[in-house]
């Protein structure tokens, strides 16, 4: 037996905003593998989190292989759109979802973890935000298409760079994308398929710069589609499963277990010597290069 093994590792895992999602499962699965568990939740959805966790919402989900229940070291407000607090405009700072939270911005969250906890282990990104996301590109203004390259692409480089220094000796990064980057997904738009090819092509550029300066690993997932509630925003996701589920190799579901999985193994020793990588966890979707339930393919016979 080759187990994964993370105990007394930490990890601060951005983007957890529900027991949904592939945040969720990659904190679960680097929990059962004995990992320590720090969050980072967008600022305007916190209260609704730690009420949803405290009236025992997420228990279901919280529960490890052994019986216990998923723990956390401690949660922060977190809005990746902002390196430091002079970033942060009036009328944000000013907004009611906002006004209680303090130290919300990447250099701030980087040094509260530091002072709390001295090093981290492992970063992981599982954040993406497009406000145009359901317009084509050609009808994606330029503010709209730039808050999806710095929410869900710079948000990755901004993580690394604060939280590189207070990350230990072999510790790993990872981000999460989609086949969108390389592909032509229509109605995935607002700028999300321009904002998911750069993160791939930050990605190894990361893995270089981090890994020399840091000793970090840093990798990617390109996860297939699951039907959690930050993805139901694109609007169509249901279709982009029954596509995924049509046309892959593997005939089956993907669970959001599978990417929580594949995140232990590229963020533990196992993978210690694989960086800059992106690695699809999608059932094969990725190497099809034609749609076999295609109309157009009808007139030729079965489906082969």
């Amino acid at each position: 037996m080759l187990p994964i093994n993370l105990k007394g590792k930490k990890a601060f895992i951005a983007g957890i905003g529900d027991d949904q999602g592939f945040g969720w499962a990659i904190a679960k699965a680097l929990a059962e593998a004995g990992a320590e568990i720090i969050i980072g939740t967008w600022t305007p959805l916190l209260k609704i989190f730690n009420s949803a966790w405290n009236a025992g919402k997420f228990d279901a989900s919280r529960m490890l292989s052994d019986g216990s229940l998923m723990q956390y070291l401690k949660v922060y407000p977190l809005d990746a759109s902002f390196d430091k607090p002079e970033d942060v405009p009036e009328e944000i700072r000013l907004n009611k979802r906002y006004q209680d939270a303090s130290g919300y911005t990447i250099s701030e969250v980087a040094s509260n973890v530091a002072d709390d906890f001295g090093t981290i282990d492992i970063l992981v990104h599982a954040l993406a935000n497009a406000p145009e996301v359901k317009k084509p590109l050609l009808e994606t203004s330029r503010k709209g298409y730039l808050a999806a390259l710095s929410a869900s692409s710079y948000s990755f480089i901004s993580l690394l760079a604060y939280f590189g220094p207070i990350m230990s000796a072999d510790s790993a990064a990872l981000t999460l994308t989609y086949l969108a980057s390389e592909r032509v997904v229509p109605g995935y738009g607002g700028g999300m398929s321009s904002a998911k090819a750069a993160l791939e092509s930050d990605t190894r550029t990361l893995a270089w710069e981090a890994g020399r300066k840091w000793g970090i690993r840093v990798n990617a997932i390109s996860a297939g589609p699951l039907a959690s509630r930050a993805a139901r925003a694109i609007g169509f996701i249901d279709d982009m499963i029954a596509y995924s589920q049509a046309n892959a190799p593997l005939i089956k579901d993907l669970s959001a277990e599978e990417i929580g999985n594949s995140s232990a193994f590229l963020l533990s020793s196992l993978a210690s010597g694989i960086t800059g990588v992106t690695l699809y966890v999608d059932n094969g979707m990725h190497a099809m290069g034609i749609a076999v339930d295609s109309q157009a393919l009808h007139p030729m016979g079965a489906v082969r």
